[in-house]
């Protein structure tokens, strides 16, 4: 990725997280998730930003491109993937979904935000998608002649 890329992103998901801090600070911890990400969307309308809420992402297997009904909360700017909770404590697994959806949108920076915490800066987590697809990265394997000849081609003993 390029450096500016990852600066656009860097500033992006600080003014993303300074909408969350703003929502935090005004509402505190105990609500329902569907408010928090009400309140966020309002904060990047305020400042400008352009989102998507409840963005579809397919799945794919094994070639194939299925609708399950996954929604990504909020796609900022079409860079950044927001997954909004309101949860006792973020888990492994939150960012195990998180990291799953920022590979399968394609995308390269996400924001876990758990909005149930007393102090917002314990509820966030920024994951950035570093994965490649392994074709993409090395040229195809090439074996010597002597590692090539299978089983089917070798002589009766």
């Amino acid at each position: 990725m390029a450096e500016g890329a990852e600066t656009v992103e860097n500033v992006l998901t600080e003014r993303i997280i300074g909408a969350a801090i703003e929502v935090h600070r005004h509402l505190g911890p105990g609500l329902l998730e569907t408010a928090y990400d009400e309140c966020l969307c309002y904060e990047l309308r305020q400042q400008g930003i352009g989102f998507q809420r409840q963005v579809a992402l397919p799945i794919r297997y094994k070639g194939l491109s299925l609708d399950c009904n996954y929604k990504l909360d909020l796609l900022v700017e079409d860079t950044v993937v927001v997954e909004v909770k309101a949860i006792e404590a973020l888990l492994p697994v939150h960012s195990a979904q998180l990291l799953t959806y920022l590979k399968s949108s394609g995308k390269h920076v996400g924001l876990l935000i758990n909005f149930n915490v007393t102090m917002l800066t314990k509820g966030l987590k920024r994951m950035v998608n570093r994965y490649v697809e392994p074709n993409s990265l090395q040229p195809p394997l090439r074996l010597s002649p002597r590692l090539s000849v299978s089983a089917v081609n070798r002589e009766p003993r």
